[in-house]
């Protein structure tokens, strides 16, 4: 995965916060000639510029990537609300903005958008479910924001079942799927998993896996009715 540039250095906390969670690679620096060098070996992917408490920093880091042999793009300003209208006629200095706080969900869309309006793929492979998001490259899992914390086991369960949205597994199928031919526990195993799945879900949340009697479980809401 390519690396982001961030300014300044230290980060904005909830921002570092969001992007580890996403599992973006990113260098942070305050002053211009850092960028140089800092860059990776195969170049920044992009960067995203904190406006909020360093104003005049801020554009002035952005024009000299701007300014840079490589010309880093695309390039994302996180900004207060009260800092937008100083937007105006700054265009040239970015592609997106977003204001805080941030919000989880709008940081990654709005990262997606502009990698994938500017042709690069930075973005971290992700089953996303509604309210759950798994990186893969990661083993990490949140629902609505919130980190769950999961086994081994319970992540590649859970991994599972949210590949295949809709499809109903039985629990020998599911031994055999996720624990491997070779596992000899019965089939209770995957009862107590869920069973934790469910209670580190949440009251909320709890109905993503769903019982299907004398069958199995199911991951989300069946295609049909």
């Amino acid at each position: 995965m390519e690396t982001l540039l961030v300014y300044p250095d230290p980060p904005l906390p909830a921002l570092s916060k969001i992007l580890d969670h996403l599992g973006y690679q990113y260098r942070c620096a305050t002053r211009p000639d850092r960028i140089a060098e800092l860059e990776p070996d195969e170049g920044w992917a992009g960067a995203i510029v904190c406006l909020v408490d360093s104003n005049a920093g801020a554009f002035g880091f952005s024009r000299a990537i701007r300014k840079t042999e490589e010309k880093i793009a695309p390039l994302l300003l996180v900004a207060d609300r009260d800092q937008v209208a100083g937007l105006d006629l700054r265009e040239d200095l970015f592609d997106d903005f977003i204001v805080v706080p941030l919000d989880p969900s709008e940081l990654e869309v709005r990262l997606k958008h502009i990698f994938w309006r500017a042709g690069r793929g930075v973005s971290a492979e992700l089953i996303e479910h509604g309210a759950l998001v798994m990186n893969l490259e990661t083993y990490q899992a949140a629902i609505a924001g919130r980190p769950l914390d999961l086994t081994f086991m319970e992540y590649e369960l859970l991994k599972f079942l949210a590949s295949h949205p809709g499809k109903v597994f039985s629990r020998e199928t599911l031994l055999s799927r996720v624990w491997g031919y070779e596992y000899y526990g019965g089939a209770r195993t995957v009862d107590v998993h869920i069973r934790r799945l469910r209670a580190k879900l949440g009251e909320q949340h709890e109905y993503l896996i769903q019982t299907v009697r004398s069958v199995g479980y199911r991951f989300g809401k069946p295609r049909w009715g």
